[in-house]
């Protein structure tokens, strides 16, 4: 079962590295233009033709895609035109952001959402529930960037109380623990956005599961051997409805990746996302493809782990 599944990965990876090859080169325009038109006055063909040698895009493509995978296998990412450094550089530059932001929107939208759905379908019918199903069944229909642009609007323009975007106040020398403060405060609202933007699905899938479960007869059975209720709803209830939720949240990974572009654009927050947005209108190809593929191979081994996971939340899917 373990081969057939790391098989299937490893097709999914070869197709996927297929598609980063192929899909920047699908954009309209010539990379060069997009590199140096706003730094030369005038590209003689001559200059063209030797640029164009220079970034390989005289050769076919399939001499690029060969070259392409050759550095991959180096663990040569290219080197990116409007960068100037190397790709593995810029992207290990923009990564532990992204990682900070999303981690913690995550933690904290997988903790709140879990804690108010469990309780919600534990109390299904009652107000607390129906509160709660109302103002996330709204939320639900919200998308990230627009909550984005509400908290800069209240928070950081008319409060004053948080930066408006970026990761950190440039020149201001900050170290030690002012420097964490100063992160933190930058973190605070586009982490709150995509948090809030993920909390419904979380707790609608986790009230969901509590609901199908809490007639089911080992549920009675631990009321029967006098269990207290706590012991019940989170041990028993809980546990049994997590698999939809922590399946989920495998395949949500791929949508946050996507999402967190605009989040980080909105916010101008120096990760991955706002990294591929600036490598898209320079038609970057190197540093887009370098993004793609770290976001490729990140998403293929969060669900590999995923499947690794799977059967010691629920031993039912061994027998699957």
């Amino acid at each position: 079962m373990f081969g057939k599944r790391l098989i299937e990965y490893v097709i999914a990876f070869m197709a996927l590295i297929i598609l980063n090859f192929v899909m920047p080169r699908l954009m309209p325009g010539d990379p060069i233009d997009a590199i140096y038109g706003n730094e030369l006055v005038a590209l003689t063909p001559e200059l063209r033709e030797q640029l164009r040698a220079q970034y390989l895009l005289d050769q076919s493509i399939w001499s690029q895609f060969l070259h392409y995978l050759y550095s991959i296998a180096s663990g040569d990412l290219g080197y990116s035109y409007a960068g100037k450094a190397p790709v593995i550089d810029i992207v290990a530059g923009a990564l532990p952001w992204t990682i900070l932001l999303v981690g913690t929107a995550l933690f904290g939208a997988i903790t709140i959402a879990l804690f108010l759905g469990i309780e919600s379908g534990w109390r299904r019918g009652e107000r607390l529930d129906r509160y709660l199903f109302a103002i996330f069944s709204i939320i639900n229909g919200i998308p990230g960037f627009f909550i984005g642009m509400i908290l800069i609007i209240i928070f950081a323009l008319n409060l004053k109380v948080l930066p408006a975007g970026g990761a950190i106040t440039h020149y201001a020398g900050y170290t030690g623990s002012e420097y964490a403060i100063d992160v933190a405060r930058h973190l605070i609202l586009p982490a709150t956005a995509l948090c809030v933007s993920e909390l419904s699905w979380i707790y609608l899938l986790m009230r969901g599961g509590i609901i199908s479960v809490i007639n089911e007869p080992f549920i009675k059975t631990g009321m029967l051997k006098g269990l207290d209720d706590r012991t019940i709803r989170y041990r028993y209830a809980a546990r049994n409805a997590l698999l939809p939720v922590f399946t989920r949240i495998g395949i949500q990974i791929s949508q946050i990746v996507a999402g967190i572009l605009i989040i980080e654009a909105v916010f101008t927050y120096p990760g991955i996302g706002y990294l591929l947005h600036d490598a898209l209108l320079t038609r970057d190809l190197p540093l887009i493809q370098g993004i793609l593929l770290i976001v490729t191979i990140s998403v293929l081994a969060i669900n590999f782990t995923m499947d690794i996971l799977y059967p010691r939340i629920d031993p039912r899917i061994r027998h699957v």
